[in-house]
C-alpha cells in the first residue's frame, strides 16, 4: 500500500525545493489560494466565511498528514496553522463586517425577488 503522508512530504519539499521559498511563505499562499479556489467553485462569498472553512480544512488535512509522517512538532503546527488561516480570516472577516454598499443591497434584493 502508498504511504501517503510520505508521498505528501514528498511533494512539498519538491513544491519548497522548486520554488525556493521559505515555509512560512508557502503556508500564506496556500491559505489564500485555497480560498481564492473555494470562493470560486463554490460560488460562495468570502462574507460566507465558507471559503475560509476550506482553508481549515486544508490545513487540518496538511497538520494531519505532517503529524503522520513527522510526530508531533508543536511549535511546527502553531506556526503553519497561524501563517495559512490569518490572512484569509482577516479578509473573510473585512469582506463579512464591511457596510454594504446600496449597489450590493439591490443585487441582494433583486436575488430575493427573482428566488
Amino acid at each position: 500500500m502508498t504511504d501517503i503522508p510520505a508521498l505528501y512530504q514528498r511533494l512539498i519539499l519538491w513544491v519548497g525545493d522548486g520554488t525556493g521559498l521559505p515555509d512560512a511563505i508557502l503556508h500564506i499562499h496556500a491559505g489564500l489560494a485555497v480560498l481564492m479556489i473555494a470562493r470560486v467553485v463554490t460560488g460562495r462569498s468570502l462574507a460566507t466565511l465558507v471559503p475560509f472553512a476550506f482553508v481549515a480544512l486544508a490545513e487540518f488535512g496538511n497538520e494531519l498528514l505532517d503529524f503522520l509522517a513527522y510526530g508531533m512538532r508543536w511549535g511546527d503546527t502553531l506556526s503553519d496553522i497561524g501563517n495559512t488561516l490569518f490572512w484569509p480570516l482577516v479578509i473573510s472577516l473585512g469582506v463579512r463586517w464591511r457596510p454594504m454598499t446600496r449597489r450590493d443591497r439591490r443585487d441582494l434584493e433583486s436575488k430575493a425577488i427573482d428566488a
